[in-house]
Order: C-alpha cells, then sequence, then structure tokens
C-alpha cells in the first residue's frame, strides 16, 4: 500500500464507519496509552524526531496500535508502507524490500513498513524481514494482538522495542465518545443526540476498553434511533443495549474480573463440578483470554488438586498445552474443554502438594540434617572417606524393599489419601511400615 493510500483523506466521509473517522490525526487526539505515549516518553519522543527505530505493538483490539501508527506516517519523512500479514504474501514482501532498497540507494530515503496482524506471518514470512531489518533498510511496526514473545521470531523481537497496548481507561472511552457525539465534521455531531447517563455508562463499561467497539454501538444506536416530535434521538439504556451486536463479556483480563474468573475455574475443577468448570472456561474464551493461560492452570490443578489420585490427568493437563498451541483457535476450545472437564471429574488429593509444603518448611524451620554416610557418593575419593560404605541396595532384597536410614530423625510428610490410584499408594506404603516396625 502506498503511502498516499495509507494516511489519505476521502474526499467524503460519509461512507467510512465512525470508528474510522473518528480515528485520532495526532497525539491531541490520541487516547490512552499514556504510559507509552504521554509527554516525554520514550516512544513519543522517538515519533516526534522522526528517529523511531523497529517496534512491535501489541495488546488487546481498539487500543490504538493502528492509529498510532497513522500518526507516525503523518509525522515520519521516511516512505511509509502499510500492508497487513493476512492479504500480503511473501512475493509481495520481497517485492516491498527491493524497492525500499532501491530507495535506500537511490536516494537515502529510509522506508517504514507497517505490518498488521504480522502474528499471521509464519516462521520463513517473518525471516524474510529479517535481514532488512536488520540492516536497516526498513524501519518495521509490527502489529499484533497476540503475545508477540510466542507468535514472532526472536530475532525480530531482539531488534524490535516492543510496546504493550493496554484496554482503554474509562477516561479516555468516556472522552472518545464525546468528541464523536460532537465532531460535526467526522462525528455526530449534526445529529441532535439526548444520551442518558446511563446509557452513556453502559457503552463505556461493556467496550472492554475497545474504542473501536465503543464507537461501533454508537454510531448503529444513534443511526437506527428514531426521531422524536422534538427532532431529537433519545439513546437511553434500552438503545445502548440493543447497540452492541453481540453480548460482551465484562472481563478485563488485566484487573480483578481475571483473576475472579480464573479463581472460579480452578476452584470448579477442585470442587468436582466439570459443569461450572466448562461455564467459566467458556466465558473466558469469549472473553479472549488467551488459551494457554488457562492450559496452564489445568496443568496445576491436575498437580495440586489430583496428584498421585489420577496421575494420567497431569500427562493429559500437559498434553493438552501442546495441542492447544499446535491446534490454535478456535479448535483449541475443544482440547481445553477436554482436559478441563477430565481433570475435574477425576478423583481428587492434595497430598502431594501438601508434601513438599511439609518439607519446605522442615528444611527452614527443622533441624538442620547432613547426608548419611552410606548414602553420601562414592565416586572418585569418596570411597577414602567411606561414603557408601554401608549402603543396601534395595533391588537385592525381597520384595526391592530393605529398611535403611534415609534421613535423620525422620518425620512423616507425605500423608497420601484413601482416593483412586493413591489409595493403592497408601496401602502399600502402610505395608511397608509395618515391616519396619516388626523389623
Amino acid at each position: 500500500m502506498k503511502q498516499t493510500d495509507f494516511f489519505s483523506q476521502e474526499a467524503s466521509h460519509k461512507n467510512k464507519p465512525l470508528a474510522a473517522r473518528m480515528a485520532p490525526c495526532d497525539f491531541e487526539e490520541f487516547m490512552g496509552q499514556d504510559n507509552i505515549v504521554g509527554n516525554d516518553k520514550l516512544l513519543r519522543r522517538a515519533i516526534e524526531a522522526d528517529s523511531l527505530g523497529s517496534v512491535i505493538f501489541f495488546g488487546p483490539p481498539g487500543t490504538g496500535k493502528s492509529a498510532l501508527a497513522r500518526i507516525i506516517a503523518s509525522k515520519t519523512k521516511s516512505y511509509f508502507e502499510g500492508a497487513n500479514a493476512v492479504t500480503i504474501g511473501i512475493s509481495d514482501i520481497r517485492k516491498i524490500l527491493d524497492v525500499a532498497k532501491s530507495r535506500a540507494e537511490m536516494s537515502g530515503k529510509k522506508t517504514i513498513l507497517m505490518l498488521d496482524e504480522i502474528h499471521h506471518f509464519n516462521r520463513s514470512q517473518q525471516d524474510a524481514l529479517l535481514p532488512d531489518v536488520e540492516r536497516g533498510v526498513i524501519t518495521l511496526i509490527g502489529i499484533t494482538t497476540e503475545n508477540p514473545f510466542f507468535y514472532i521470531n526472536a530475532a525480530i523481537i531482539s531488534r524490535s522495542t516492543v510496546f504493550e497496548f493496554i484496554p482503554l481507561p474509562h477516561k479516555s472511552l468516556s472522552a472518545i465518545m464525546d468528541r464523536a457525539l460532537n465532531d460535526k465534521d467526522k462525528g455526530l455531531g449534526n445529529y441532535s443526540v439526548k444520551m442518558s447517563h446511563e446509557a452513556k455508562e453502559y457503552l463505556v463499561s461493556n467496550s472492554s476498553g475497545d474504542a473501536r467497539k465503543l464507537l461501533n454501538a454508537l454510531e448503529i444506536g444513534v443511526l437506527s434511533t428514531k426521531v422524536n416530535e422534538e427532532g431529537v434521538r433519545v439513546f437511553d439504556i434500552d438503545v445502548a443495549q440493543e447497540s452492541m451486536q453481540k453480548r460482551i463479556v465484562v472481563y478485563d483480563r488485566m484487573g480483578d474480573a481475571h483473576y475472579d474468573h480464573i479463581s472460579a475455574f480452578i476452584k470448579s475443577m477442585r470442587g468436582t463440578d466439570p459443569d461450572a468448570t466448562v461455564y467459566w472456561l467458556a466465558k473466558m474464551l469469549v472473553a479472549g483470554e488467551d488459551p494457554r493461560f488457562i492450559a496452564r492452570r489445568i496443568i496445576i490443578c491436575a498437580s495440586e488438586d489430583i496428584g498421585i489420585a489420577d496421575p494420567r490427568a497431569l500427562t493429559l493437563a500437559v498434553s493438552a498445552l501442546n495441542a492447544v498451541e499446535f491446534v490454535g483457535m478456535p479448535e483449541a476450545r475443544i482440547i481445553l474443554a477436554q482436559a478441563a472437564i477430565y481433570v475435574a471429574s477425576a478423583p481428587k488429593s492434595n497430598a502431594s502438594y501438601l508434601a513438599i509444603e511439609n518439607a519446605l518448611s522442615e528444611v527452614k524451620n527443622g533441624k538442620v540434617r547432613n547426608v548419611p554416610t552410606h548414602l553420601k557418593d562414592a565416586n572418585l575419593d569418596g570411597k577414602d572417606l567411606g561414603h557408601g560404605k554401608g549402603y543396601k541396595y534395595p533391588h537385592d532384597f525381597e520384595g526391592h524393599f530393605v529398611k535403611q536410614e534415609y534421613w535423620p530423625d525422620s518425620v512423616e510428610l507425605y500423608v497420601p489419601s484413601k482416593e483412586g490410584y493413591e489409595g493403592k499408594i497408601r496401602e502399600r506404603l502402610l505395608g511397608i511400615r509395618k515391616k519396619e516396625k516388626k523389623s
């Protein structure tokens, strides 16, 4: 895409969605992300000085990543090329790079390549960019909604500065809405709209920090509301609720809702309620939670809350994480559901968790214990020091067991439960301990 095409303004805004019309053109209109583009911040200074190096912008939709790229396009003296990784192929990339090289050689002019949705590029496509990024032939602006440390080559990451965009706060969304309602050129200022406080709060609160979602809902609500006898469009709470194209799951991945939902999910698995488990799983997925984060929590639960009661749970949970990373969404939802339901339905035991907690406490607060001489390593000069002397090799004895001291002043740390497979472990250990007492 040519520079003039990327940042051009059509003669009329009428055919553009409100969100596109209201895209900020400068820092005065840019809302949110003060942590990275506030006054005197590194990124802002680099943009205003036209000295930007390769960067990766990542974060949820509608948080200003593409908008900031447009601001960069308006300020830079470099040639600005915009492309989308979904629609561009490796041959197109090579053409862009060849032209960038020629431009640099003939005029000394640098090229900034903005690549939207860069996570859709496979490894070989990303590798094609690397040499020219490294040589400075192009300055890369990679834009992604996914964690770049999972989806972008480490080599590109190491040659770029990564900036995380967070969901827009309430204050920024309110300001964006007010500007859209009052702007007569690009916004809805030519409509007489009476918006209730409840309606405004509903749209802002249910936009999940996404300005695009907010403006889309605002536009459809205003345009679809009939004018009353006074020539006013009354935008009340009912209109606000109808304006959202789909039900919004209130879930801030950076805040309390994130921890509340994952807590409910874990406690439902621990409490052997597969129905509640799969409900909380579905709600997190609909809200956009990272499926790998969910898979990791299933793994922890499989060990902490099931453990030896069903050793297969951990194996299945780890396999689920690998499968989720390999398959991706939306099919990964099935894999997560299978693993979560298995863990929720399995027999429970926290004996392994309690054992390591007891052991850690004993190490920190109990007696100081040294390794018994017969257990020490007898290699090198250990034999001369008597290391290993008196050690009894269990496989030489009946039942592959023999009583001997494995640590001084022993105390019971692992108390197996009667649940599932751990019940068998319990019976075996009780039998061994009876033999020890007899001997």
